[in-house]
């Protein structure tokens, strides 16, 4: 019988792939860069017509079946599964199968804490993995079954589940703390940018779509960049030069990817706080990749949840070199640059990107110096507010010398209300 403390890893995979929709070749192949990404050896991809889940497999009894006659046939240790599985489905495939079983969330999660690098970036994972666990804590120890009568039978019945559970719970809570002084350093780092006149940019985008690679372009640094899934997972920060007109920092971030689990995203908050914080995102799209519209909406999809859905967009539609696409470039209605095709590459079309980015940032912030009298302390609270003081020097006769720096809308809005604010604002515009 499979060990109930979990079989040990191997990496002897039988891949498989229940399929619902369209786009299964595209699917079972970003499936197979995961599993390789892990490490796993590939023996077998097996896909499996489903539409919807069945409540003791998944996949349904023969076709659980039929995997565990194929575990046993080519003497596989790890069974891998494309979609998320309940803690039950895991546990009765691991039972049928005599393997590991792992769900699409579970290899995410191994290749995220084989990556992680940095302190930040090994506590998110590690927050990840434990809150993942703690919904599949089962009686793992047969010492411990529930209390049955007769003479030696009469156990603790689960207490050690739930010393499991109190542990894991305290180990969260104790994540959760260091993250928090992390997220606060990374907000006085931030704080102090924008107090400069310092932009903000994000690179996002679904994973391997080449942010990295851009990121190192743009900014000389030397970020790891690979053509596998998850390469990058610590956040980076560089200065961006040859920005004219203004000082630019870059951040890149975390890929995206299909069913990326909730907790995850919700761990990684430090990371993606990054972009939620900037004030312009290059969402980098695989111009190559056929499945690129649904790409860009899992991406669209993630920054709502994280609340970045607002923050101004540049499109970059990367790898024209693979996709023989020549370098051109697209305005919204406000003619500002909304989209871009280059290579990171070959640096084709890079040029375009960055008269994109300064245009954008010299035509969206206006800044003023400005005396505010005393008697308008309520306006420099709305400055504030704003985040919109760069610069604040108290004068002797009480009245603030102030550079302010805010989008032309603010301003018009500002000078749009009906009280002696709006009248002082009205009158410097």
């Amino acid at each position: 019988m499979l060990d109930q403390e979990r079989s040990k890893k191997g990496n002897q995979a039988i891949l498989v792939c229940p399929i619902a929709g369209s786009g299964h070749k595209e699917k079972i192949s970003e499936f197979s860069e995961l599993a390789l990404s892990a490490g796993a050896n590939i023996l077998e991809v097996i896909t499996t017509a489903r539409k919807f889940p069945e409540p003791k497999f998944y996949i349904g009894s023969g076709n659980a079946d039929m995997i565990a006659q194929k575990v046993e046939q080519l003497e596989a240790d790890l069974v891998l599964v494309d979609v998320i599985l309940s803690p039950v489905q895991q546990r009765n495939l691991e039972k049928l199968c005599q393997a590991q079983v792992l769900d699409r969330t579970s290899l995410i999660l191994d290749i995220f804490s084989q990556r992680a690098r940095s302190y930040e970036g090994m506590l998110q994972v590690e927050l990840a993995q434990l809150k993942y666990l703690s919904t599949r804590l089962v009686r793992g120890w047969t010492h411990l079954e529930r209390q049955k009568g007769g003479i030696g039978m009469r156990g603790p019945g689960e207490t050690q589940l739930e010393t499991d559970r109190r542990l894991v719970a305290i180990r969260v809570k104790k994540l959760n703390k260091r993250l928090d002084k992390v997220i606060k350093q990374r907000e006085q780092g931030r704080n102090s940018r924008k107090q400069n006149g310092t932009k903000m940019i994000a690179f996002v985008g679904y994973t391997n779509a080449g942010k990295s690679t851009l990121f190192n372009r743009l900014t000389d640094a030397k970020v790891y960049a690979a053509d596998q899934l998850f390469a990058t997972l610590d956040p980076t920060v560089r200065k961006l030069p040859n920005i004219a007109g203004n000082e630019v920092v870059a951040s890149d971030t975390v890929g995206f990817v299909r069913d990326l689990p909730h907790d995850l995203v919700a761990a990684f908050q430090a990371t993606l706080k990054e972009a939620i914080e900037a004030d312009l995102l290059i969402h980098v799209i695989d111009c190559n990749n056929p499945e690129q519209d649904e790409h860009i909406n899992e991406v669209n999809s993630v920054l709502k949840q994280i609340k970045a859905d607002k923050i101004p967009v540049i499109e970059v539609y990367n790898k024209i070199d693979l996709a023989h696409v020549s370098a051109k470039t697209k305005c919204d209605e406000k003619s500002l640059m909304s989209q871009c095709w280059l290579s990171a590459v070959t640096g084709e079309g890079i040029e375009n990107l960055i008269k994109g980015i300064e245009e954008r940032f010299n035509r969206t912030h206006v800044t003023k110096n400005i005396v505010l009298p005393a008697h308008l302390g309520k306006l420099r609270a709305l400055f504030y507010h704003y985040d919109g003081i760069r610069e604040e020097q108290f004068n002797q006769d009480n009245s603030w010398s102030l550079t302010i720096e805010l989008p032309p809308e603010t301003w018009n809005s500002l000078a749009a209300r009906n009280d002696e604010c709006g009248e002082f604002i009205h009158a410097l515009l």
